[in-house]
């Protein structure tokens, strides 16, 4: 009997996963829906095709203050939200690339471009990354 009860509840376990369940849950930044296609070919991005190089992307409607890419490796992209993580977004709000770090101006917080993680109690809000040739989708 306790065999059947353990059998299933890691069945409920399994199927209750989501991939697109929120991988965020930040009360101060909401969670627009976008999708916007990079071209690392363009003069602007091509320090996404190098390994360690952030870029910050300001495209209208992409996130909420602006996304800041890094190319980790040859298959590996991350994609950032670029609002501080712990506050709401304000002028000042907006985060600054320092090296393989991001830093809030208003609280002087910094982040690893590569975990999100930082001084504040919440990460950076992660975006989902698709490389397609020359080109990087990053979406919500």
């Amino acid at each position: 009997m306790k065999k059947i009860c353990l059998v299933l509840l890691m069945f409920a376990m399994l199927i209750s996963c989501d991939k697109d369940s929120p991988r965020n849950t930040n009360p101060f930044l909401p969670d627009y829906s976008f999708s916007v296609s990079i071209n690392k070919n363009l003069p602007l991005y091509a320090d996404l095709n190098s390994p360690i190089n952030p870029v910050f992307i300001d495209i209208q409607n992409a996130g909420i203050s602006g996304i800041i890419a890094m190319k980790i490796s040859d298959t590996d992209y991350r994609a950032w939200e670029a609002s501080c993580p712990n506050q709401y977004p304000a002028a000042c709000s907006r985060m600054d690339i320092d090296g393989i770090n991001a830093k809030c101006s208003c609280e002087n917080f910094v982040y690893s471009l590569f975990t999100g993680v930082g001084g504040g109690q919440y990460t950076m809000k992660p975006y989902r990354v698709e490389v397609q040739g020359d080109i990087i989708r990053i979406y919500n």
